[in-house]
């Protein structure tokens, strides 16, 4: 399967080991890959707010390069990325008028128009189900045995539901789905589906932490070996900031925080050179040694 990708800002520049593993992990799962270069940030929902025409032009902008490609699919890695870009390409699906509007503005600073024939989708739905589901099955060769993984698929993937769609975002199913394919056991827990408090990081600390402990101490409490997340911005909350959490708590967690591709390319058997676990701040040692033993 031919498909855009779009790498948004994170797995460019502060979580590289998402980009890498996703790249060699794509063609073990029949994913061509064909990166979209002359693109900008999606805007995050704070474009959005502060300048709505500005945010749609900004995305219509990456769905017209995606879709010069030829693919009729734009890949994303970024749950917040998912949101926003299909978000826009609602708008510009169902208004005529507005993808008149915006693909002339596009095509006075050189970007192609854009006709609306691109389909938003994330990694984790291109696996999850279908093709992409039987050739995991293929690719997870070296599996996860004896691993307890808890998932947390975060918020912006799963709700509003009439923009994403994939599945029930009370009752999700496909991460469970990808690490019971390759081998491993899926953890439940009540809050692998809330929101992991980066958005209110910066204003109201104290109660993002308190967003973040909920799924770390559920995991933990449930024997999670490692968790994993389709999110980049909810891996660098979960990761980064359990330092902060430690701090405030005064009780030690170190639990590894796996991006999607990063778990799937172990059981895969990918190299650590395209798995780049020590740019995590949490080490991944401990899963990987009794993966071992």
């Amino acid at each position: 399967m031919r498909v855009a990708y779009y790498k948004g800002c994170l797995a460019a520049l502060s979580a590289k080991e998402l980009d890498s593993s996703t790249k060699a992990l794509a063609p073990r799962l029949g994913l061509e890959l064909v990166e979209l270069e002359s693109v900008t940030c999606c805007g995050a929902g704070d474009i959005h707010e502060a300048e709505p025409d500005y945010y749609l032009h900004l995305n219509a902008r990456i769905l017209a390069y995606a879709e010069a490609t030829g693919a009729d699919t734009l890949m994303t890695v970024c749950n917040v990325c998912t949101l926003n870009l299909r978000q826009a390409n609602f708008q510009l699906q169902k208004d005529e008028d507005l993808r008149a509007r915006v693909s002339a503005n596009l095509e006075a600073v050189g970007v192609p128009p854009y006709s609306g024939g691109v389909e938003v989708k994330h990694l984790l739905w291109l696996i999850a189900e279908g093709e992409g589901y039987e050739k995991l099955k293929q690719a997870a060769h070296k599996g996860l045995k004896g691993l307890r993984i808890a998932p947390f698929y975060g918020c912006q993937i799963l709700r509003p539901s009439k923009l994403l769609g994939f599945e029930d975002p009370d009752r999700p199913w496909s991460l469970e789905a990808i690490i019971e394919a390759c081998g491993g056991e899926a953890v439940d827990y009540p809050a692998k589906i809330k929101c992991c408090g980066f958005p209110i990081i910066q204003a109201r600390e104290e109660t993002a932490l308190g967003e973040l402990l909920q799924p770390i101490e559920q995991a933990m409490e449930a024997g999670a070996d490692a968790m994993v997340t389709p999110c980049p911005l909810c891996h660098l909350s979960l990761d980064a900031w359990q330092q902060k959490l430690e701090a405030s708590t005064g009780r030690a967690f170190q639990m590894p925080i796996l991006h999607l591709s990063q778990l799937i390319g172990v059981a895969a058997g990918l190299e650590d050179s395209e798995l780049k676990f020590k740019r995590h701040v949490v080490p991944v040692t401990p899963v990987l040694e009794k993966l071992e033993a």
